[in-house]
């Protein structure tokens, strides 16, 4: 049985990219409850065993020698499928081309819930290395029980297979033809002895190519036989709708085959793309209006003011020693969109009362839940299958445009059909990533040393990812609408809008206070690193600002604060490769900026260094060189580290200094790239330096979220030591840089 539905071609899933293997038959334990809550029933085993500890959930050997590994984190562009290859690789000594990855896929793989937070490595990737140690033991044992020998006598020979002391071979498809994988994985099993052969290694990424070529790697790229195209109907943006729909008008035209209507839910569908599109476009003529509260002349103003939940999530209340020197600051950041270069997409067929979904989203078994609620399915008729979309790191529009292009299908079952929002649609309807904002205060006592710090973060949701119909914009639009989903803070240490906000350095008093916002002005949800960016950004810029108060050299004074021996190792490797105690001084131009952080306090270490340039004339602002120093645990491939950081920086700087949404009391103004400002290539740094301190035999600490608050940070503190204005509300646009020198 291959991943297409009945009635559809292997080449054609072939030709999205999509993986086509036989179904493992041996049963499988999904213990996670459906949406990617988390039943551990296995707690001693690490990673994602906890919640699947048969191997065959994981690892499937066939008789001839193939073997297929299984992950239910998907590809984002982090490069996982590379990394998880090169961790089964390692531990069952075979060639990284020998390992066939199915990744996320509700009808094949492990429920691991989201790929967020960088957990794809400490989760998926440590269930993988431990899966592959245990089903080589099991291998090893079945050899050592046909030649009845012992198992220590016996060796991997690095091909696939186990060799006896004699010379005498057994392929692992011989052995595991009469071995069965649906075992519980024991979490003693040592790792393979021995030097790495491709742990630690620059292998190069399998999804690269594709995407370097123009191939057929994307969702947006999949084409389907005898597939449909489709389009949604909605107002300009999130909390509009139109008021009236010539539905007739349309259904009339030469090539439409169908216009859905269920509610305020209308989908017009073609055999062509260009004919969905110009229906669309006729429909939109229609009158609108804003039909949620209208958005407050001051949203940022109004996020600060709201009603909110509020928890200390540090107290430290020893008596602060006498202050010598006080800062009190208030930062704050806009509503940031995920600014994904392919709109949102998603393909669906319906057949045989059953609904197939490919998707870009970040959690196929919480979206299926949610898709199985708004059709009114059973779960196991909804199956999510995940594909790359080209472009995001947290909750865009994947999930809402699966939901679109389901209730599409649903209107023409037996027919592929495709649907993808238009570039207004994805900057008007995604969730953004919440604006926030941050008031602190922290004294230096008289040796120079911190004495106390206060800190309050106000934020709303960072977490509206679908687990029900009601988190889809789809089920608050079909009649009758399903009720919308709580939104709820995430609990620390994790956590959303507080993530990041207790400093990791050494505090001898000090508080911190977490307000939680449920009911936000905007649509909001998870952007990459949640409330990170925002937190070490305040957190970073209070530092320098304290190390300046107290005349100190701002490494010198982070690294006197630090008890953490690997955050001390990687704030150190990083000032030695940018050259800091030779850096160039300022000259009303140029200047240098330092941040750190431990992300999450428990996961990478990450400190950058910045070299900038500001024309004053304009208030641009040039970054000539980046530097950075990341400590993430065992490095699996340390290329894909680096391009991790290396994209955490550019990102953050974007967001740091040009992204901000727009919005008049309607509806949001940020539709297209003009008005909507990212990086552009003339706006990357000269030069981007990564250098990854590896730690062989820790674990696996992910990276992909490591770099943006540093970096933001970093920025912060560089203009502040090239021109002396210190900016603390985001962005560090050219007006405000302006404005602040006074130009």
């Amino acid at each position: 049985m291959s991943l297409a539905a009945p009635g559809l071609s292997r080449r054609g899933l072939l030709g999205a990219g999509a993986l086509v293997v036989a179904f493992s038959l041996a049963p499988r334990a999904f213990t996670q409850a459906e949406g990617g809550a988390q039943k551990p029933v296995a707690p001693g085993l690490p990673g994602s065993l906890k919640t699947a500890p048969f191997l065959d959930a994981w690892i499937k050997v066939e008789a001839n020698g193939q073997i297929t590994v299984f992950t239910g984190k998907a590809e984002l562009g982090q490069g996982i499928r590379t990394a998880l290859i090169q961790v089964a690789a390692e531990e069952l000594d075979v060639a990284p081309a020998g390992i066939r990855l199915i990744t996320a896929d509700t009808g094949r793989t492990p429920n691991e819930g989201v790929t967020a937070g960088s957990h794809s490595m400490q989760d998926s990737g440590t269930a993988i290395l431990n899966a592959a140690a245990n089903v080589r033991q099991l291998l090893t044992h079945a050899a050592a029980e046909r030649w009845r020998l012992s198992p220590d006598s016996l060796a991997t020979t690095g091909a696939g297979g186990i060799k006896a002391p004699d010379g005498r071979t057994l392929s692992y498809g011989e052995l595991a033809a009469g071995l069965s994988l649906h075992v519980e994985a024991r979490p003693d099993v040592p790792r393979r002895g021995g030097a790495h052969r491709t742990l630690g290694m620059d292998l190069p990424r399998v999804d690269i190519p594709a995407k370097l070529t123009g191939g057929e790697a994307y969702v947006q790229d999949l084409r389907l036989p005898g597939m449909l195209h489709a389009r949604v109907v909605r107002g300009p943006s999130d909390g509009t709708e139109f008021t009236a729909l010539d539905i007739a008008a349309v259904s009339a035209m030469p090539g439409v085959a169908q216009v859905v209507r269920n509610g305020r839910f209308a989908a017009v569908i073609a055999e062509r793309e260009w004919t969905a599109i110009q229906a669309l476009q006729r429909l939109q003529q229609a009158p609108w209006r804003r039909a949620a509260p209208a958005i407050p002349a001051d949203p940022l103003a109004a996020v600060r003011a709201a009603p909110s939940q509020d928890e200390v999530i540090f107290d430290k209340p020893g008596a602060p020693a006498p202050a010598a020197k006080t800062v009190s600051a208030r930062y704050s950041r806009p509503w940031l969109m995920h600014g994904a270069i392919g709109p949102s997409c998603a393909v669906a067929l319906f057949q045989d009362g059953a609904m197939t979904v490919w998707t870009h989203t970040q959690g196929v078994y919480p979206l299926r839940k949610a898709l199985a609620d708004l059709l009114r399915l059973p779960p196991e008729k909804v199956r999510c299958i995940h594909t790359e979309g080209s472009g995001c790191y947290g909750h865009n529009g994947a999930d809402d445009v699966a939901a679109d292009a389901a209730l599409a299908a649903m209107a023409v079952p037996g027919r592929p059909v495709r649907l993808q929002w238009m570039r207004e649609q994805e900057h008007g309807w995604e969730p953004l990533g919440t604006a926030m904002v941050v008031e602190a205060q922290a004294s230096l006592d008289a040796a120079g040393r911190i004495a106390d710090w206060r800190y309050e973060v106000w934020s709303p949701s960072h977490n509206g990812r679908p687990t029900t119909g009601g988190g889809l914009l789809a089920g608050l639009e079909v009649e009758p609408p399903f009720p919308p989903q709580i939104p709820r803070p995430i609990p620390m240490p994790e956590g959303g809008g507080d993530r990041n906000g207790v400093p990791i350095y050494r505090i001898p008093a000090g508080r911190v206070v977490s307000h939680f916002i449920a009911q936000s002005p905007i649509r909001v949800s998870a952007l990459r690193s949640l409330g990170a960016h925002m937190n070490v950004f305040a957190i970073e810029s209070l530092m320098d600002e304290l190390a300046r108060a107290g005349g100190a050299d701002p490494v010198a004074f982070r690294l006197a604060h630090l008890d953490d021996a690997r955050a001390r190792d990687v704030v150190t490797l990083c000032a030695q490769k940018f050259g800091w105690d030779g850096r160039p001084r300022s000259d009303g131009r140029r200047g240098c900026g330092f941040a750190f952080a431990r992300y999450k306090n428990l996961a990478s270490y990450c400190a950058v260094a910045l070299e900038i340039e500001v024309e004053r004339e304009t208030g641009a602002i040039a970054v000539r060189r980046a530097v950075a120093a990341v400590d993430s645990g065992e490095a699996v491939n340390p290329d894909g580290i680096r391009n991790q950081i290396e994209g955490a920086i550019v990102q953050a700087l974007s967001w740091t200094g040009l992204e901000a949404v727009s919005f008049d009391a309607t509806h949001r103004t940020s539709f297209d790239w003009s008005a909507y400002p990212i990086a552009r290539f003339q706006d990357v740094p000269g030069s981007v330096e990564v250098h990854v301190l590896n730690r062989p035999g820790l674990p696996f600490l992910g990276a992909g979220e490591a770099g943006q608050g540093p970096s933001g940070a970093a920025l912060a503190n560089a203009l502040a030591d090239a021109t002396g204005a210190r900016l603390r509300d985001l962005p560090l646009s050219p007006d405000r840089v302006k404005a602040a020198l006074g130009v």
